[in-house]
């Protein structure tokens, strides 16, 4: 069958399956068993079998069940509520005050959760109360959630880095490095707005609060140390070279439940619910990867892939051209699926274009979650947009619009990055150098 043929078949069978509700993981398995029957002469069952059982033997894949169950460990500890008595003393005499405990706040747990949606429920449950309570502007409460939220894809342990780091072979240490330079800009960024606004709207900040006791402030602050010390014990292990990604995983999950069980604030029933979860978020990711790595073969005896990267080839576009045209396009995969269901669905096709345009995978791994942070604050489908919904009974659109000033600065901060790719690659070079 012509490609010109095939190609809007297998689109049409993707989103039709999509929008019965099907399983994303489910969806492209059906797209790939469509494209084997009609362009491939190779038996689809036995190239099931064998490319699911390749794509998920990956050893690097055994990283991303630990990190997850030291995020869901963590969630149900006390860590918010002692991110927001520590955090709060420090930031309360900037421009913006506690609203800069939503950026700081997110950013301290994507560094122990690796989930976007659970850096933002986690938090938010935890500071939008204590912000209105204190008169702060509602819609610059939800929008710095909203945009902050979106940290745990970026700052590692990130689980969308992992899934990258397997689906392209690339190193999931130097990925994970590789992500703090451009997580601390980000964040950077965020406070720099808000301290932006509040100078410009300063009728609309509340009254400032009484000084706090310096030594209550410093008491406050300790009870982040621990979470502190695990943030620097999983990095800091895989930077220093004395344990792998799957390793640090296991330091990650071990940290976190002796702070858990130190704090008192980890039950039975909560180790097993965390456990659970885990499990349920692991296996929903693995059915996702399992569906990609069956399309990608599919797509490989389409020639749809070698197609599409000639095609942009005889274009002749440069690379800034490149990563603006991928931009757009990826925004408006957003619109409609969630970030690792994009990076599984688009990378097997999208990075041998970029290698060929002499962008490096490692760099293009970040630019991509970046690009796909954009896809979790965009209606209709915007993962932290419901999570926020769900907290405070906003509309989604309504949520969309408060947080579109951090959408903003999320182009602002992937146009920086391209226009300065060392941002992302100096400190895995410098683990390589050693």
């Amino acid at each position: 069958m012509e490609i010109a043929t095939l190609a809007p078949i297998l689109v049409g069978v993707l989103f039709g399956a999509l929008a019965l509700g099907l399983w994303v993981g489910f969806a492209l398995i059906a797209v790939g068993l469509v494209a084997m029957v009609l362009a491939a002469p190779a038996p689809p069952e036995l190239v099931f079998g064998t490319r699911v059982w390749g794509g998920l033997s990956v050893w690097d894949l055994t990283a991303l069940p630990m990190f997850i169950w030291m995020g869901e460990i963590l969630v149900r500890s006390r860590l918010s509520s002692d991110m927001f008595a520590g955090l709060a003393p420090f930031t309360a005499r900037l421009p913006g005050r506690l609203l800069h405990v939503n950026v700081l706040g997110c950013a301290l747990f994507a560094a122990v959760s690796g989930s976007s949606a659970a850096t933002t429920a986690t938090i938010g449950r935890m500071s939008l109360p204590e912000l209105r309570a204190r008169g702060y502007d509602d819609r610059m409460a939800i929008g710095t959630l909203a945009g902050a939220g979106t940290f745990g894809f970026l700052i590692p342990p990130s689980i969308i880095l992992i899934v990258y780091g397997a689906a392209t072979e690339q190193s999931i240490a130097r990925l994970f490095l590789a992500g703090v330079l451009p997580g601390l800009m980000l964040a950077g960024l965020f406070g720099g707005y808000v301290m932006l606004w509040s100078w410009l709207n300063s009728a609309r900040m509340p009254a400032a609060e009484p000084p706090i006791d310096r030594r209550a402030a410093l008491a406050a602050a300790s009870r982040l140390l621990p979470v502190v010390g695990l943030i620097v014990a999983v990095i800091g292990s895989i930077y220093l070279g004395i344990a792998s990604p799957t390793e640090a995983a296991v330091i990650g999950v071990t940290g976190a439940l002796i702070l858990a069980g130190a704090t008192g604030a980890l039950s039975v029933a909560g180790f097993f619910d965390a456990l659970r979860a885990a499990t349920v978020t692991t296996c929903m990711i693995a059915f996702i990867l399992a569906g990609a790595a069956f399309l990608t073969v599919a797509m490989g005896y389409t020639g749809i892939p070698r197609e599409l990267a000639r095609l942009i080839g005889d274009m002749g576009l440069s690379p800034y051209a490149l990563l603006a045209m991928l931009t757009l396009f990826f925004i408006v995969m957003g619109m409609f699926l969630d970030g690792i269901s994009i990076v599984v669905l688009t990378v097997s096709i999208i990075l041998p274009m970029v290698t060929a345009a002499g962008i490096d995978p490692i760099w293009f791994g970040i630019y991509l979650v970046l690009v796909v942070e954009m896809s979790q604050i965009t209606p209709p489908v915007g993962f932290n947009l419901f999570v926020i919904q769900t907290i405070t009974g906003r509309d989604i659109f309504a949520v969309a619009r408060y947080a579109l000033p951090f959408f903003l600065i999320l182009v602002l901060a992937t146009a920086i990055l391209a226009l300065f790719p060392q941002i992302a690659l100096w400190l895995p070079g410098t683990m390589l150098s050693r």
